[in-house]
This record gives structure tokens, sequence and C-alpha cells, in this order.
């Protein structure tokens, strides 16, 4: 992986949301059909995942179904990511990992402007959080 992809994923606390924001590419469940959405990603553990505030989402159910998908850089660097998507269903890695986003969230420069205080529970209890491995 090239150094300026690497920089642009290795986001921290004082990293803004334009910083955070990607595109991805999933095939849909149903279709068969690209879907491309705009979505945040986060870091736990030096690791990269892709999740929402707590709803069920379509892209989602599609990296579930097809966990193949393009991870699109585009903001700073330009760069169209093969990855794989895998289900983080474990009571106790989702908690660990939501602790991690709430504590990134409930910050004074919070990078998204979500609503403060959010809550582990909340996001244990209703959020979709895919571990993101880019293919080399």
């Amino acid at each position: 992986m090239d150094e300026a992809v690497r920089r642009a994923l290795a986001i921290d606390k004082s990293s803004p949301a334009r910083d955070r924001t990607v595109d991805i590419t999933t095939i849909g469940r149903r279709s068969g059909r690209p879907r491309r959405i705009e979505i945040w990603f986060y870091r736990a553990d030096g690791k990269v995942y892709l999740s929402s505030m707590p709803a069920k989402r379509g892209w989602y159910a599609n990296l579930k179904a097809n966990p193949a998908f393009t991870f699109h850089l585009k903001n700073g660097v330009v760069a169209d990511l093969p990855a794989t998507a895998v289900p983080v269903t474990d009571e106790a890695e989702r908690r660990r990992v939501f602790a991690h986003f709430v504590d990134d969230l409930n910050q004074p420069g919070n990078p998204g402007r979500i609503a403060q205080p959010t809550h582990v529970e909340d996001w244990v209890a209703g959020s979709p959080l895919m571990e993101i491995s880019f293919d080399e």
C-alpha cells in the first residue's frame, strides 16, 4: 500500500469529518448491481471499520451478502482500494470497538457534529459494524 494511502487511513481523534469521509461501492444483494454511497470510516486498535448511527442500512446488508467491495478515498488522496468486509457480531468485541468510536465522537471538537453525548450501548444495540481488510 502506498504511503499516502496509509496516511489517509491513519485517522485519529484530531481528524476532521472530511478526512473520515469516503465512498464505498458495494454489490446489491438483490439487484447484483454496483451501489456507491458516502460513509464515514473509523479506526480502533489499528484496524479500519465501517459503521453508522443506529439503524438498518442497505450497505451493511449488501456487504454481508457480497463482502468484496471498493473503498474510495476522495479527500486529499484519491484511491480506489479493493477491500473485504467482515461483520463484527460478537457483543464484547462490538462494545470494545464502539467504545473507541464513542470516545472519539464525545469530544469538544466532535468531527461530525453528532448529538452529544452519544452512548456505547446505543451503538452496540443498533449500529452495523464491519471490519475492513484491504486486498494487496
